[in-house]
């Protein structure tokens, strides 16, 4: 018998018209699972899916270069777009809960370094493995700056060493000064009179100017996103400005600051100093400097410890050397010598979490001017007035 027109189907075009239908008019509470019919949907992928293989990011890149006495710095990289890289050092398998990578760091002891890339929906990459035995003695000089200029002008300082805070009050405390970048163009700032810089008489100058009235630039240099480093000893030779409304300091802060943020990233106070030769706040009567700790949760939570240096006769005018070492769970500071500690930090007196074995810090060298620790300046200030860095220096422990 002959088939109406028009309802001639073959199998193929059976099975088709019979899904087209179902998709348009819908069948509520029931799932379909069609086969496939040769020569339809052709050879399939993934495990006989149907669908693509699942990718991984691409596996990072270890690269070294040298420091000093065998020591090198680690930088990390990963060619996949928008990828996040974590890594251990003591060996263990690196996954998203690892430390993550933020800027490179020192590597100056035997350690396995293991690093991963993840950039979800992609799976996490395979593991990148170096073991470093530098086997470097303790006391070891492993990275400096020293400020060399040989040329017959000031120069900036180290490009691959240092970047540069910028801005009014960039950084709160309701600072006075508008820190400038070298070569900076725009006012207050000025190429002319720079406010950092390596002088030819081998010496890191911090500047602070007063170009007008209530006016005031100076400079603030960071490690950050350059270099870092997690335990040992650094130190750094320095002459103080002492006049009213000087913040002058070197400290450190976390890496992991741009995701965490202050004070849960974590900062050392190395030295901080503040006006004249008798700083008001607290007023001891006598020339001090100050070593501090900082951490928290939060800016509402901040949880902090600080201890003056002021034995009989000292003047922060004069040039000494400031220092910090650095255990896990541990921060010491000291002045001159390295057995001169004044102050200790541990997990123990420490009252709230630790945040200093967390991963590297990067490290900073500014001279503020005004705030609400010294106050503003006064007529008896003097300007320029200028901090004076001779090096920097980290020691293995």
């Amino acid at each position: 018998m002959e088939k109406p027109k028009g309802l001639r189907f073959s199998p193929l075009t059976l099975k088709a018209e019979i899904l087209s239908t179902i998709l348009l008019f819908g069948v509520a509470g029931v799932t379909l699972a069609v086969p496939n019919v040769a020569g339809c949907s052709g050879s399939s992928a993934g495990s006989g899916t149907g669908l693509p293989p699942e990718q991984s990011a691409a596996t990072p890149t270890i690269a070294t270069t040298a420091a000093q006495n065998g020591a090198v710095i680690v930088t990390l990289t990963d060619t996949t777009s928008g990828a996040t890289l974590y890594y251990t050092i003591d060996g263990s398998a690196p996954t998203p809960s690892s430390p993550k990578y933020y800027a490179p760091f020192l590597v100056a002891s035997n350690l396995t370094l293991k690093a991963i890339a993840a950039a979800p929906p992609l799976l996490n990459s395979s593991v990148a493995t170096q073991t470093f035995s530098p086997n470097i003695a303790s006391g070891s000089l492993v990275w400096s700056d020293e400020f060399a200029n040989s040329g017959s002008a000031n120069a900036e300082p180290n490009a691959t060493m240092w970047t540069w805070d910028t801005g009014t009050n960039c950084c709160g405390n309701n600072e006075l000064e508008t820190y400038c970048v070298w070569g900076s163009t725009t006012g207050p700032c000025t190429p002319t009179n720079p406010n950092a810089y390596v002088g030819t008489d081998g010496y890191l100058h911090v500047v602070a100017l007063n170009p007008s009235a209530n006016v005031y630039t100076s400079a603030r240099l960071k490690s950050q996103g350059l270099f870092s480093f997690q335990y040992g000893r650094i130190e750094a030779k320095i002459m103080l400005p002492e006049s009213q409304g000087m913040w002058p300091a070197f400290w450190l802060l976390g890496n992991n600051i741009t995701t965490v943020s202050w004070p849960a990233c974590g900062e050392a106070d190395i030295m901080e100093h503040i006006d004249g030769a008798v700083p008001p706040s607290p007023n001891l009567g006598v020339d001090w400097i100050a070593g501090s700790v900082h951490g928290g949760a939060s800016s509402s939570a901040e949880v902090n410890g600080s201890q003056q240096y002021h034995p009989t006769g000292f003047s922060a005018a004069a040039w000494h050397t400031y220092g910090m070492i650095w255990f896990k769970g541990k921060v010491q500071f000291y002045v001159d010598d390295p057995t001169n500690i004044y102050a200790t930090f541990n997990t123990s007196n420490f009252n709230g979490s630790w945040p200093f074995d967390q991963g590297p810090m990067f490290i900073i060298l500014n001279l503020a001017v005004g705030g609400d620790w010294p106050g503003s300046p006064d007529a008896t200030t003097v300007f320029p007035s200028s901090m004076l860095v001779d090096y920097v220096r980290i020691y293995t422990n």
